[in-house]
């Protein structure tokens, strides 16, 4: 692994590259990543770097996004199956059936989606802007895409809006149940619970704090608390355990981990390195017309 990690630091150097890892990637490679952070930290990053490569450890949803903000730039993905599934769940015919049913509707597009979906959007949010970003619209009327969790969880926050929810989710957050956490709960009864919006309204609230995935991190590195119970994908230990080595962390779920964000292996970012394989295309005219949601979106999170 070391002979591995050395090889990738000096590929990086010599063809300009920045590597970016998402919280829920394999330790190792989260610890070969220039920037490791949650999807609109590293949205942010991709736009900021002057890197000439961009190599992006996380899903689809990601490198096109990447892609989108960077014309320009290389963006290649350690192994190009790797998907979201909750990305695709949601429905352009729905999307035009809302718009016809209410004048004043705002398509308001979690950055966990398809380039196709951001088309069809006025807006991306991430789970850290959410809230801020449909507060800041002029629109009474919400239809939120395409997690229903996060959708809803916004809606409580923002009462004065009308938020119609989509049927997605993210599969590693809907398997945690508010029985498993009860269980979990029970076991290590001064650990305080933090949970991701993703997660269903019943595990929300038991949780002690809700947050993005960043959020989360900071939360547990700030707080007086030596034990936390944790309501979203196990990556996410590598940077509690680094910031927090005293902390003891759990998981609130036996399926708390996504196949697809594991496909990013220290091996695969070598090869594409080397190779430069597995480039993310994307056409002139999806990425023109997905760069207005996501521009809006930095502009108003700024």
């Amino acid at each position: 692994m070391k002979d591995i990690a050395k090889e990738t630091e000096r590929l990086k150097k010599e063809k300009n590259a920045v590597i970016l890892a998402h919280y829920y990637v394999n330790d190792e490679v989260q610890n070969v990543a220039d920037y490791v952070g949650d999807s609109y930290y590293l949205a942010k990053i991709a736009k900021e770097s002057s890197a000439d490569v961009i190599v992006f450890c996380g899903v689809s949803f990601m490198g096109e996004s990447a892609k989108i903000l960077n014309p320009d730039k290389t963006v290649l993905m350690p192994d190009k199956s790797a998907n979201c599934p909750m990305a695709h769940m949601a429905d352009v015919a729905k999307i035009e059936e809302m718009r016809e049913k209410y004048d004043d509707l705002a398509v308001v597009c979690y950055i966990n989606s398809t380039s196709e979906l951001k088309c069809h959007s006025d807006v991306c949010v991430t789970s850290s802007n959410a809230v801020k970003i449909v507060e800041a619209l002029p629109n009474k009327n919400i239809f939120f895409i395409p997690d229903e969790n996060l959708g809803r969880y916004v809606a409580e926050q923002v009462s004065d809006k009308n938020i119609i929810l989509n049927d997605g989710f993210c599969h590693v957050h809907a398997s945690i149940t508010k029985d498993y956490l009860g269980q979990i709960k029970a076991k290590y009864p001064n650990a305080l619970v933090l949970a991701h919006p993703e997660c269903k309204k019943d595990v929300l609230d038991e949780a002690d704090y809700i947050g993005s995935t960043s959020g989360i991190i900071e939360f547990a590195s700030k707080i007086d608390s030596d034990e936390f119970i944790v309501c979203t994908e196990s990556g996410v230990s590598c940077e509690l355990k680094k910031r927090n080595p005293g902390k003891k962390f759990y998981f609130a779920s036996s399926n708390h981990f996504c196949p697809n964000m594991k496909l990013n292996t220290l091996e695969k970012v070598l090869h594409v390195l080397k190779t430069g394989e597995n480039e993310v295309k994307v056409s002139d005219e999806i990425r023109k017309r997905a760069l207005i949601p996501l521009d809006r979106m930095i502009e108003i999170a700024k």
